[in-house]
Parts: C-alpha cells; sequence; structure tokens
C-alpha cells in the first residue's frame, strides 16, 4: 500500500495551520465545553499539528492507537481489512471531526481499525497522556472526555443500527444527510464499502435517488 513520506507543514501551510487548524479545533472543543482564554493557550502549547499527504497512513491495523487525530483540514478514512484480505469502510472523518480507535487508544492494546488520508489532510494530534493533562487542567476536563467518549459511543452505535435496520437506500440517505460532499470526495468504491454494496448497486442508488429528487414539471 501506497504511504508517502509524512512531513510537518512549513511557510505558507503552517501559516495556513496557525489561521484554521487550531481555530477548527477550538470550535471542536467549544462544542463540548466551555473554555476561556488562559485554558486555551495551554492546550495550543501542547498540540502537536501534521499535515498527511493523500493516501498517507496514520493508523496501522494491528497497530497501538496512540493518537487521536482532529481533522482541521481534509478527509479520513477509517477501515479494516476481513479474512480475505478485502478493505472494509467503517468511517469516514470531515473537517471539525476526529479519528480514533477508542479501544485501542483507552486500553494500550492493538487496533482492530486502520486509519488513511483521502484527501491531503491536517490534524491536531493528541496523546493520551495529554487528554489526561488536558481533564486535570480544564475546568470542564471530565466533562470534556465523557462528551468525546460518549460521540464515540453514538458512531458505533449508530453505525449498528444503519447496516441491520435500515434498507441500503435508507443508508445512502443517511449518509448523504451526514457526510453532504462526500460523494464528490471519495473514490465510489470506498463508499460502496462503507454502504456494505457493490459499487453496481451504488451507481443504481444514485441514479434512483436523483430520479426521486427531481421535481416534476
Amino acid at each position: 500500500m501506497y504511504t508517502p513520506k509524512i512531513r510537518n507543514m512549513k511557510g505558507k501551510q503552517f501559516e495556513s495551520l496557525k489561521n484554521n487548524g487550531i481555530e477548527t479545533i477550538y470550535k471542536l472543543i467549544s462544542n463540548y465545553v466551555e473554555i476561556d482564554e488562559i485554558e486555551w493557550e495551554y492546550c495550543c502549547s501542547r498540540f502537536k499539528s501534521t499535515f498527511f499527504p493523500k493516501k498517507s497512513m496514520l493508523l496501522n491495523q494491528d497497530e497501538i492507537c496512540g493518537r487521536i487525530f482532529f481533522v482541521a483540514g481534509g478527509l479520513l478514512r477509517i477501515y479494516y481489512a476481513d479474512e480475505k484480505g478485502e478493505e472494509k469502510t467503517f468511517h469516514f472523518c470531515m473537517e471539525g471531526t476526529f479519528g480514533v480507535d477508542y479501544e485501542s487508544f483507552l486500553k494500550n492494546t492493538p487496533s482492530s481499525f486502520s486509519i488513511q488520508a483521502v484527501e491531503d489532510t491536517l490534524v491536531i494530534e493528541v496523546t493520551f497522556e495529554m487528554l489526561q493533562k488536558l481533564y486535570n487542567t480544564l475546568r470542564n476536563g471530565e466533562k470534556l472526555g465523557k462528551l468525546i467518549t460518549e460521540d464515540y459511543f453514538f458512531i458505533l452505535n449508530d453505525k449498528i443500527k444503519v447496516f441491520y435496520m435500515h434498507s441500503p437506500m435508507e443508508r445512502y440517505e443517511t449518509m448523504n444527510a451526514q457526510f453532504p460532499t462526500l460523494l464528490q470526495r471519495v473514490p465510489q468504491y470506498h463508499i460502496a464499502s462503507y454502504l456494505n454494496i457493490s459499487s453496481v448497486h451504488l451507481s443504481r442508488l444514485k441514479y434512483a435517488s436523483k430520479i426521486k429528487n427531481t421535481p416534476n414539471d
């Protein structure tokens, strides 16, 4: 599998991080808890930012997931390889969200998933030790940890419900509502895998959805 060299952002790329990346994670944390200027300065001094070119691997299956990857820009894919070696897409992480195998992260055990950059992607990396310091330092640190854990649980829960209780068309429509720009940004075979259907079936769903949403004259 192609794995380009990871490089830190410099020059104009650093300016983009300074203006946009940090602001993105600030908004993300603020969506969970209140954070004041002093607390935010403390957070900024400990964040590590990394630029991952398209197709870079942030985490390989069976490695220990030692970081949470907050997406400042770009797009991540979380997937696993089955017993036949076929890749099965589990989730997509867009700007303002995060990618992690939370069980591996918390228990320090081999990950069940891989994480890959679908596009050139800028992430802010947070280690387990750093997260514990944030929890202990911020006024609402424990609440922040609780809400992040809940969000990860909801992702898993929603995935299970959609997989077993929804039709392929319902899964397709749910995906479009959750990830409005995904069809324009991700290869169709990844989307088909995410929906647990074939690429041919995906083409039929796209056509049926287009007909369904076309106003009658």
